[in-house]
């Protein structure tokens, strides 16, 4: 499997909108409302690693940050692309995106083009 998309956010429907827009344009999706659900069922084995993970970072119980530090700690995802997802428009938001290993940051709210442009720039869709 490849170009499987990790959706990480606390938002129903923004996760249900970029999973629909992913899969329209040829990429695998998955999503999870919170990071250490998604970090469960990748360590369960119910999901196989991502190629990228789009991450929210204002989420419940675990913040974006940490989350991504958590995944860039693990040998398993260091290949894993992480395009930080938020609000937050600051630059020391971008600068702390960029120091926990984020590649990508798209601020909300955006076009659902602009995460398939960001995705498909790191990621070719699977035909």
């Amino acid at each position: 499997m490849g170009n499987l998309v990790m959706v990480i956010d606390d938002s129903l429907t923004v996760r249900k909108i970029v999973e629909t827009s992913l899969r329209r344009n040829g990429f695998e999706a998955v999503s999870f409302p919170d990071g250490i659900e998604a970090i469960n069922a990748l360590m369960n084995g119910e999901v196989p690693t991502p190629d990228l993970l789009l991450l929210d970072i204002g989420l419940p119980k675990v913040d974006g940050y940490e989350i991504a530090r958590i995944f860039k700690r693990k040998e398993r995802f260091g290949k894993t692309i992480i395009i930080m997802l938020s609000g937050r428009d600051g630059m020391f938001d971008k600068l702390k995106g960029r120091l926990v290993g984020a590649k990508g940051y798209i601020t909300k709210p955006f076009k659902t083009a602009e995460v398939v442009d960001a995705v498909r720039s790191f990621l070719s869709p699977t035909q």
